[in-house]
């Protein structure tokens, strides 16, 4: 089956143009990969956004000389479509000679031209290069996983059942730097780090936690929909009193794509991860 992604600059040559042109952006529906995990709109068993950061921002001011800045996007959990990320950064590459008049018209025009796309309201919060240096690099939260002793032979087929529970009652904050996955049309790596934080009557072996993200290496899929998989697989396995699964993507094409998905309403963690 085509994927819903082929008809994107996914994988194809493309001009560059200058001028503002929101048509450039693309959106690719989530309900097919929802069907594919066993979800329905509107019957979602997590809340959550996609948090974008676009490094690679420019325009012109109305004197004519450059500006540039960092954006944060909030894309919700829940929005009818993804933005396909290739066509983001042409889209974005559009404002590099065309004015407007500062930070907050910038904002407005990405708010309303994601909103469309998305089919969901959209926030765009705009930084100076001096604010995000002042913010710093942050480590992720919990227990690193990473240095378990632990063997590994399956690289593209993630399975939820190899994931286990050991007895008892487990609250805990775990996280990993070994996950990697592959953009599904161009075969391109995407590397990440990843946090589960759980509450529940039984305890996750954090071995067959650690197998199971190694098991993305070669996984198709893009961010959000890996996400996705892993919060489904630990919900169906824990049955938790709260759970919340999220990761930070490196940086591609001056996009980083960090996708949070959680059985509560929570505030979503923001700061850069060394590797992006």
């Amino acid at each position: 089956m085509q994927h819903p992604a082929e008809h994107s600059p996914l994988g194809k040559s493309t001009g560059y143009a200058t001028r503002y042109d929101a048509s450039l952006l693309f959106g690719i529906e989530r309900r097919v990969k929802w069907e594919e995990l066993g979800l329905a709109s509107g019957q979602l068993p997590y809340t959550g956004v996609d948090l974008w950061t676009a490094y690679e921002l420019s325009w012109l001011l109305p004197s004519g000389k450059p500006a540039v800045a960092v954006a944060h996007i909030e894309i919700p959990a829940d929005s009818p479509f993804i933005v396909e990320s290739k066509s983001f950064k042409l889209y974005l590459n559009t404002f590099n000679q065309t004015c407007f008049s500062g930070f907050a018209e910038v904002a407005a025009v990405m708010e309303r031209d994601l909103a469309v796309v998305t089919g969901a309201a959209v926030r765009v919060r705009l930084e100076t290069l001096e604010q995000v240096t002042a913010t710093g690099l942050v480590t992720m939260p919990g227990l690193c996983i990473d240095g378990l002793d632990v063997a590994m032979d399956q690289y593209s087929k993630p399975d939820a059942a190899m994931l286990q529970c050991i007895p008892g009652q487990g609250q805990e904050q775990l996280h990993s730097h070994l996950l990697r996955s592959l953009c599904p049309v161009t075969g391109q790596p995407d590397w990440g780090s990843v946090v589960i934080e759980y509450s529940a009557q039984q305890t996750l072996c954090r071995a067959s936690l650690l197998r199971y993200l190694v098991s993305f290496r070669e996984h198709q899929d893009f961010h959000e929909q890996c996400v996705e998989r892993i919060f489904l697989d630990l919900h169906h396995l824990l049955q938790p009193e709260h759970l919340k699964v999220y990761a930070r993507y490196v940086r591609r094409g001056g996009l980083d794509i960090n996708p949070y998905r959680s059985t509560v309403d929570t505030v979503w963690a923001t700061g850069r991860l060394a590797r992006q």
